[in-house]
């Protein structure tokens, strides 16, 4: 096989050992045309990696860069099992939610300012059941990157991290999965992590802490790879132009605001708000006066800019030497909380939780597990999921006028993000067999929205009657880096997220961590700084979930009058097709007669939902009368079917006969069976036996003895 493509140049892969295995990363064999385009192997997984970068800035105020995962079906050999749609399509939240975690870490790395369109595409062609491929599509992001020669300041490696019997382990196997007490994943550049997504069983932080520096370690040898490649192919570096606020504005909007910033804004939300809106009026005002309406409307943008430049310098200084946050408030203190409960009478369950400016309604909506979401995704076949969290965040709630559409990428991975906050103090489907939606429905932004969601969910499940584990409460930390000094801010708002370096979530119970989400805006921290946030983040999470339980101190222990109840039985599945009948027969008459939602599993378990109970009990009992197996020691009320000299046959089930001896019809002696019973009569009778051919004895004298 040639090592020339047809675009004359050399197809040749570098490869290093990764956590057990060969990485291996291959160039110039697919995507002549696209800027850059990688092949990165792993296992059986195989991802492509195509980079595109524009020749020129476009006319945006942010970066226009675009990070997506594909999901391939034919990568996993499988046919969509749609009935109607049979190509890929809309990414999956799962696809969306990856696309997030891959751009998260790569998009501080670009310089301020540049402007030229970016794409990337990590698509997966071949799946390796043994692990998740994430990770991976996220190196042959990075790659690809680093190959086309744009200002990035890779690269960026990652590692999906569990732990199985106390040790760490990376791609781990759905079996390992199951049993794992932690779900991290870890990314960054070789000085510094800049993020972490995790999903965890109530671990301590010092746990979190230890994970992340082992990841850290071992996701190098792939960073040490792409060095490596970098280094061999020698990408030209492209020319760029950098679109930065013009230096002689900033200096004029800095003299305009001096004196007019500072104590005179640090004031509580919304009077702040309120106090800035009103200065960068009258800043554009007297601007606009000075220059010249028509000149100043071309330059309205850059002096826009540059007056919140100035704004978030003030905030930081206002942190870094005084120890105040712009509305006032010392480095741990957390926004006034209020929450309530059951404000919606015909919902399952309800709340409101405020914080400051930020508030978030939520509902929650029980119903039969047939109602539970049926995923069928790349990675799962078959798969349901039976807890739902959705996100919603409309224009008015940041006072915009805003088009309404569809949840985009933001409120996806919020919704994500409470729901896996969540999951891990859910009851088990067995005790409480219940599909479960949780819809956020976000009133007011001011920051950390995302945990206003989880604490507000919590709340609202509790309300509905959903037996939780323990309550679960988040918090939004934030992180300022001054020279060598790192100051950390408890429960973060919009003004010192937009000037500070980091912001992390961190969700938990009185236990530990059941959640988190990290990002950095800095060249990533080592894991020490990121260590003393996560352990300052636990007296916040401690105080916040303190208020909650004031509101609502525990689960309520019934549900709305409005949900639906739900009864179970298990039947021996090889009775279930009784229970289904020929076509459907028998259950739909069940339903109709009893107006009960039956759901069957094939394990034999059936549920039985409806809202009044004695629909349930009457359906229930209908499904013993067909499934019920016969046990010695129990009394049964049957129909005699045949006579004969020995005895009598009587029906005491569907399609289960047994036969009552003639010496068992009396404690008297018998001389005939027709003296004492005709066909057709209605007796009671006691099983007293079952012999090893499965035949029936029964007594009518041990009815009568009892």
């Amino acid at each position: 096989m040639s090592t020339i493509n047809p675009s004359g140049k050399e197809i040749f892969s570098v490869v290093t050992d990764f956590c057990g295995r060969p990485l291996k990363i291959e160039v110039n064999r697919v995507g002549f045309r696209a800027t850059a385009s990688v092949l990165v192997t792993y296992g059986e997984t195989v991802i492509l990696g195509t980079a595109m970068v524009g020749s020129r800035p476009v006319l945006m105020d942010y970066f226009p860069l675009s990070i997506d995962y594909e999901e391939k079906l034919y990568a996993a050999g499988k046919i969509s099992g749609s009935r109607f749609i049979k190509r890929e399509g809309r990414p999956s939240d799962e696809a969306i939610l990856i696309g997030r975690m891959i751009d998260r870490p790569i998009r501080p790395l670009f310089p301020k300012g540049y402007r030229q369109e970016v794409q990337v595409v990590s698509s997966v062609l071949s799946l390796d059941p043994s692990f998740r491929p994430d990770v991976i599509a996220m190196i042959a992001s990075s790659v690809a990157l680093m190959l086309t020669g744009a200002p990035f300041d890779g690269p960026v490696s990652g590692l999906r991290v569990g732990r199985v019997n106390g040790k760490f382990k990376a791609f781990l196997t759905p079996e390992e999965r199951e049993v794992s007490d932690l779900d991290i994943v870890v990314a960054g550049i070789e000085s510094g992590i800049t993020m972490v997504e995790a999903g965890a069983k109530e671990v301590s932080e010092d746990v979190i802490a230890d994970a992340l520096a082992w990841a850290f370690e071992a996701y190098q040898p792939a960073i040490t790879l792409q060095n490596e490649l970098a280094k061999k192919i020698a990408p030209v570096p492209q020319e760029y132009t950098l679109v930065l606020p013009n230096p002689e504005i900033q200096t004029i909007v800095d003299k305009w605001v001096d004196g007019k910033f500072g104590a005179s804004l640090r004031k509580q939300y919304p009077e702040r708000n309120d106090l800035v809106s009103t200065l960068r009026w009258a800043f554009h005002d007297e601007m606009s006066k000075n220059l010249g309406v028509d000149k100043y409307e071309i330059l309205h943008d850059e002096y826009d800019e540059a007056f919140t430049n100035a704004l978030h310098k003030d905030v930081r200084k206002g942190i870094v030497e005084h120890g105040l946050r712009p509305d006032g408030r010392k480095l741990d203190e957390i926004r006034p909380l209020s929450s309530e409960v059951g404000i919606l009478p015909r919902t399952h369950g309800s709340s409101i939780f405020t914080r400051g400016l930020t508030q978030a309604m939520n509902i929650v909506t029980l119903a039969p597990l047939s109602y539970s979401q049926m995923i069928d995704t790349m990675e799962v076949t078959d798969g349901e999921r039976r807890y739902m969290h959705h996100y919603n965040a409309p224009g008015f709630t940041v006072g915009e006028v805003r088009r309404l559409s569809g949840p985009g990428r933001r409120e996806i991975g919020h919704g994500f993000l409470a729901e896996r906050a969540l999951s891990p103090v859910l009851p088990s489907q067995e005790d409480f067999p219940y599909a479960i939606r949780s819809v956020t429905e976000i009133m007011s932004q001011n920051g950390s929205t995302s945990m206003a969601a989880t604490c507000s969910s919590c709340l609202a499940l509790m309300d509905a009657g959903v037996p939780l584990k323990s309550p679960v409460s988040g918090i939004a930390m934030g992180l300022m880096i001054d020279g060598d000094d790192s100051y950390v801010l408890s429960d973060i708002a919009d003004a010192e997220d937009f000037a500070g370096d980091m912001d992390f979530k961190v969700t938990g119970t009185e236990k530990g961590i059941t959640a988190i989400q990290m990002d950095m805006k800095v060249h990533g921290l080592p894991v020490s700084i990121l260590g003393e946030a996560l352990n300052k983040s636990k007296s916040g999470r401690a105080f916040i979930l303190a208020h909650m339980l004031e509101t609502l101190a525990g689960s309520r222990k019934k549900l709305s009058q409005y949900a639906p109840r739900i009864e179970k039985i298990k039947i021996n599945p090889d009775k279930i097709g009784a229970v289904i009948g020929k076509g459907g027969d028998v259950i739909k008459k069940i339903t109709i007669e009893t107006g009960a939602q039956i759901d069957i599993a094939e394990d034999g378990l059936i549920t039985v939902a409806a809202v009044d109970t004695s629909a349930i009990e009457k359906a229930i009992s209908w499904i013993k009368s067909l499934t019920e197996e016969p046990e010695v020691g129990n009394i049964y009320e049957g129909k005699v079917v045949s006579i004969k000299e020995f005895g009598a046959f009587v029906n005491i089930m569907p399609g289960i006969d047994g036969m009552v001896h003639i010496s068992e019809l009396s404690n008297e002696r018998v001389e005939k069976v027709t003296d004492i019973l005709k066909e057709g009569q209605i007796i009671k009778v006691r099983l007293i036996g079952i012999d090893d051919r499965g035949r029936l004895s029964l007594s009518i004298k041990a009815v009568q003895e009892k």
